[in-house]
């Protein structure tokens, strides 16, 4: 049998003690072993599910532990690259939280040290890891809808709060990098197909930060169009419209927060069937399978995928005259 990963977390941030680290200490094959932070206060939540977490005063001092075997980096996107690289020399294996990279060139560097490295890295990409995301691509692929002609993506959340590191230019702020990473991937993921071309981008800004983005893009054999905001009230939904049907992911993104994860399929003569997974929880399906990987499983989402995701990124920005 082998022995549980040992993971240490690189910050205590408000994600980190929601989502990530009590997935990590429910996930199988892995424990929950130390956590990087100079404030007490900050730790002790993370002490309450985890008594026997060890707490490192800076994230160096968690690097150079040699009882941590793999670190989850949740830091202001700005820091990502940097610390995923020092984690990687430091001989861990490392899931980033996404955008891993601010530009897809920025992702050369990190696959670089993965291969000389052999270590496990990855951006941490949740949805993917979603039976409703596998479902999807299924149907999709499959042909379920006959040939995919559109895709529609809408993803937004209102928030104006000034100290937040998403709308701070100097983190690594921004909506396209928050958000449009699931309105663009998630359309990859699902068709297999790259966008060669965006058609039109409508990026409105304030203060240094993108804060709503309306894209039209072509794809290998369909149109995309997209929205994502972070200055709307909360919606979120992905359609992917075909000659033969419609599939409709009504709570794509961050089910059991939004909603349930529900898919619905409507096909020629009015059938329709609904689909649902309440109560999966992606985050730690996403601690498995990167577990997995580090024992010789394929990783779901690879560096590669990302980078593709964060290349369509670049391109929207470039269409928008942020290039």
């Amino acid at each position: 049998m082998n022995e549980p990963i040992r993971w240490g977390v690189l910050g205590a941030s408000k994600f980190a003690l929601g989502a990530m680290a009590r997935a990590i200490h429910s996930a199988e094959g892995s424990e929950l072993a130390a956590l990087a932070t100079s404030s007490e206060d900050k730790a002790a939540p993370f002490r309450a599910f985890q008594p026997r977490l060890r707490v490192h005063a800076d994230y160096q001092a968690l690097l150079d532990d040699a009882e941590i075997d793999a670190v989850y980096i949740p830091l202001p996107n700005a820091m990502h690259v940097e610390w995923t690289l020092k984690a990687l020399d430091a001989g861990k294996h490392v899931l980033c939280e996404k955008p891993l990279a601010m530009k897809a060139s920025e992702f050369e560097a990190v696959i670089a040290k993965r291969d000389e490295t052999g270590l496990v890295a990855a951006e941490a990409y949740m949805i993917v890891h979603h039976p409703q995301w596998i479902r999807a691509r299924e149907l999709v692929q499959g042909g379920a809808i006959g040939e995919l002609r559109h895709v529609e993506a809408a993803f937004s959340f209102n928030n104006t709060e000034a100290g937040n590191i998403r709308n701070k230019p100097e983190t690594g702020g921004g909506g396209l990098p928050d958000i449009g990473v699931y309105a663009f991937g998630s359309v990859r993921f699902v068709t297999g197909q790259e966008p060669v071309a965006i058609r039109h981008a409508n990026i409105r800004y304030e203060n240094g930060v993108d804060v709503y983005a309306q894209v039209a893009a072509d794809f290998e054999s369909f149109e995309y169009s997209g929205m994502v905001s972070m200055r709307l009230f909360p919606r979120q939904e992905v359609t992917f419209h075909g000659d033969k049907g419609v599939l409709k992911l009504l709570c794509p993104f961050n089910p059991n927060v939004f909603g349930h994860a529900e898919m619905t399929l409507e096909t020629e003569g009015k059938q329709v069937v609904h689909e649902r997974w309440p109560g999966v929880d992606h985050y730690k399906l996403q601690v498995e399978n990167f577990t997995a990987a580090i024992h010789g499983a394929d990783y779901p989402c690879p560096l590669e995928f990302s980078r593709g995701t964060q290349a369509m990124i670049d391109m929207v920005y470039a269409a928008g005259g942020n290039g």
